[in-house]
């Protein structure tokens, strides 16, 4: 992030879309769905497009139904990149919305969530959303994150996580090659941190979050995407507290994994 891959295949946008509602957590407005007396909670973080994507929230109602609460904030206060903006405003837009204010905001939020009750929360980011994760990572404001298609990443973010992380990458993604994917799952088992690494085959930059629905084979990729996402957030939090674990199609195969659960 960012480069033309993060601008491809926009998504519908529909900010009335999805059964939750909008919400202000921590200063921030967010879309909120499930219990809200869950004591487990899941932060969608979204790709440049914003937290209005009609899929997005799909996800999140989805997650929702297996007794989180999903959290969906709006990290750009309302400056997500649309498909009408102008080149130099998607070429200063990074600048202008780093990651690291993401994290800052994304801590303030779970203090909040915890405030009210929730002990235990995990985190799962899209491309811009997968570089705030991997900051937040650094934390233990969160049991696990995972990071999907992410932009750019450093050995030091890598370096610098010190909870349970799964990295889900795609094999013909350019902002983020399988390369670099596979790298910093050797980091992390270096590390001896929990952690899983998968490369998903034929797929290309946004795969889990902008796809075509009338795509079939899209369609069964970014599926096993969130299926994997939220069996290892579940693996990996299942010690909080007892809860079932999405598994359609049986634990995700691992390239990398150092989990001792």
């Amino acid at each position: 992030m960012s480069g033309p891959e993060c601008y491809a295949n926009p998504p519908e946008m529909n900010s009335s879309s999805g059964n939750g509602s909008i919400e202000e957590i921590g200063g921030l407005k967010a879309y909120v769905t499930g219990n809200r007396s869950a004591n487990l909670a899941i932060l969608l973080a979204s790709d440049a497009f914003g937290y209005e994507g009609v899929m997005l929230r799909k996800l999140a109602d989805k997650i929702s139904a297996l007794g989180y609460l999903v959290v969906v904030p709006d990290f750009f206060f309302g400056g997500h990149i649309c498909t009408t903006s102008p080149p130099q405003v998607r070429a200063n837009w990074l600048h202008n919305h780093p990651p690291e204010k993401g994290c800052e905001n994304a801590r303030k939020i779970i203090a909040q969530l915890k405030s009210r009750g929730v002990f235990g929360v995990g985190a799962a980011g899209f491309c811009w959303g997968g570089m705030m994760v991997a900051k937040l990572a650094k934390y233990d404001d969160i049991k696990a994150g995972v990071i999907l298609h992410p932009g750019r990443l450093t050995d030091d973010d890598i370096n610098e996580v010190n909870v349970p992380i799964a990295i889900l990458g795609g094999e013909l993604d350019k902002l983020c090659p399988q390369e670099e994917v596979k790298h910093y799952g050797d980091i992390l088992s270096s590390k001896q941190v929990e952690s899983f690494v998968k490369i998903f085959p034929g797929v290309s930059h946004g795969w889990a979050s902008r796809y075509s629905e009338d795509d079939e084979v899209a369609v069964m990729s970014a599926q096993e995407a969130h299926t994997d996402m939220l069996n290892w957030l579940t693996k990996v939090m299942k010690n909080i507290l007892s809860m079932e674990v999405w598994r359609p199609d049986g634990d995700p195969k691992e390239e990398h994994n150092n989990s001792k659960c």
